[in-house]
């Protein structure tokens, strides 16, 4: 029964049982990964006070324990879930479309800087996704990263990711 049920979840969509496994697990690791970090730093009390990673190490332990304890309760009611659709294939079409040309914008702010990433891709989610011309894409996708390297950079002095563009600049 439970195969039948499954196959069910997967036709119609994605199961929700392993969906609630996945981002329970997610939540481990995240809180490990905030413990392992707080330790690196210090989680004691100091003289003068908690050290730089007190409170984040007993957050990391409030993620990770919930998360497992999400696990848990995932685990023992799988059966139960069987056969829920977390969300349809249909629907979830429209969510990789903005998904996976945000991931690729978090790629380029690596290779290319913040500035001129956010440019590609404010003027080419206007243009896909807005269905503006070329110009007034063009005009915004220059403009608000502009506004943000005057904001940020000049104005507030606090550096954000930069690329061969901002180095030609002297930034």
């Amino acid at each position: 029964m439970e195969s039948q049920a499954e196959g069910r979840a997967a036709a119609g969509g994605l199961a929700t049982r392993w969906v609630e496994l996945v981002v329970a697990l997610v939540i481990v690791g995240g809180g490990a990964l905030v413990i392992k970090d707080s330790m690196r730093i210090g989680t004691d009390w100091g003289p003068d006070g908690p050290e730089g990673g007190y409170f984040p190490f007993l957050t990391g332990w409030s993620l990770a324990l919930s998360g497992l304890w999400l696990t848990g309760h995932t685990l023992w009611n799988w059966r139960r879930m069987a056969g829920q659709v977390f969300a349809s294939w249909s629907a979830l079409r429209p969510v990789l479309a903005m998904l996976l040309p945000t991931i690729a914008f978090v790629v380029l702010i690596k290779l290319i800087g913040i500035y001129v990433a956010s440019a590609i891709f404010i003027g080419a989610f206007m243009m896909w996704q807005g269905k503006y011309k070329l110009l007034p894409a063009l005009a915004v996708a220059i403009a608000i990263p502009a506004a943000v390297f005057l904001l940020f950079e000049l104005w507030f002095l606090v550096p954000l990711p930069k690329g061969p563009v901002e180095r030609l600049f002297g930034y």
